[in-house]
């Protein structure tokens, strides 16, 4: 099968929203939360990641988690990640409670399409507050992609992770898990790369975003995807866009999509005039109303 096949059936297996003018999607990928050790790269930016959650929740947008949340190919245990990133989860949950959190899975967490793995980690955390369990995501499925149709002119805007570019990271995961866990999380302490991770090779990234701007430009949708951890807002003829990524020493990425505009919005550490440090969100390239990719 080959790429433009395992895009198409990505397509047909997502999950369809409304895109309102009242709609408000916060689009988020790539957090790989991990285990809380040297090499759980989530760690620098999560209380950037909270108070961005935090800022969404309370403005009413929903949440899409576009793959790779969680990092299930460096470790094996979900219950060590939900252990480490307990504030993190109590904000999904908070989303998942009032309907408004959507998951789709990558290629790290890819054992999030069988709904065992769902039904055995998220459906209860540990909160500190109350010093008990509580709901996470019960009866939470997470999905291929997700397709949201617009009401108004009948546009679509089609989201999913974006590994389905590469048979490596698709078709073939279980042998790239097994690479990465035992090869390349390795080396990655000695300052090595993983050369098949089109995160970290500039090469293979260009490679993957061209395939996906292509078939985005071929099908006349505007594509949104992660994988690639490059942040991109799209323009009229390219309607390609990527999130970026939570796991960037600079801050992290996201796109909103709000009153049918898309924007991509990066979240950092700023400091105000007295001194005092701050969450900074900043609207990067301009923003895009949906009518204006086509």
């Amino acid at each position: 099968m080959g790429f433009e096949s395992r895009i198409q059936k990505t397509y047909r297996d997502s999950l369809n929203l409304p895109l309102k003018p009242s709609s408000r999607y916060a689009v988020f990928s790539d957090c790989h939360r991990g285990t809380g050790k040297a090499n759980d790269n989530f760690l620098q930016d999560e209380y950037l990641y909270l108070a961005a959650l935090r800022y969404y929740f309370q403005r009413g947008f929903a949440y899409i988690e576009l793959g790779d949340g969680d990092e299930l190919w460096e470790n094996r245990s979900m219950k060590s990640i939900k252990e480490n990133h307990k504030q993190s989860y109590e904000m999904l949950s908070m989303f998942y409670m009032q309907k408004r959190f959507y998951g789709v899975y990558g290629n790290h967490d890819i054992v999030k399409k069988y709904p065992k793995f769902p039904k055995k980690y998220f459906n209860s955390f540990y909160c500190d507050k109350v010093l008990c369990d509580k709901p996470l995501c019960p009866d939470v499925q997470f999905y291929p992609g997700i397709i949201l149709h617009d009401t108004l002119k009948g546009h679509e805007i089609f989201m999913t992770h974006g590994h389905q570019a590469d048979i490596l990271n698709s078709t073939l995961w279980p042998l790239a898990r097994f690479m990465v866990r035992y090869i390349w999380r390795p080396l990655e302490y000695l300052g090595v790369h993983d050369p098949t991770s089109a995160a970290k090779n500039n090469t293979k990234k260009k490679k993957t975003e061209k395939i996906l701007a292509d078939w985005a430009i071929k099908n006349n949708y505007i594509m949104i995807t992660g994988h690639t951890h490059h942040p991109m807002a799209g323009s009229k003829g390219s309607p390609y866009c990527n999130t970026g990524s939570c796991v960037h020493p600079a801050g992290i990425t996201a796109i909103e999509i709000e009153r049918r505009n898309i924007t991509l919005v990066k979240w950092s550490v700023s400091t105000k005039r007295d001194m005092n440090l701050f969450a900074s969100r900043e609207i990067l390239g301009n923003t895009m109303p949906v009518d204006s990719f086509f």
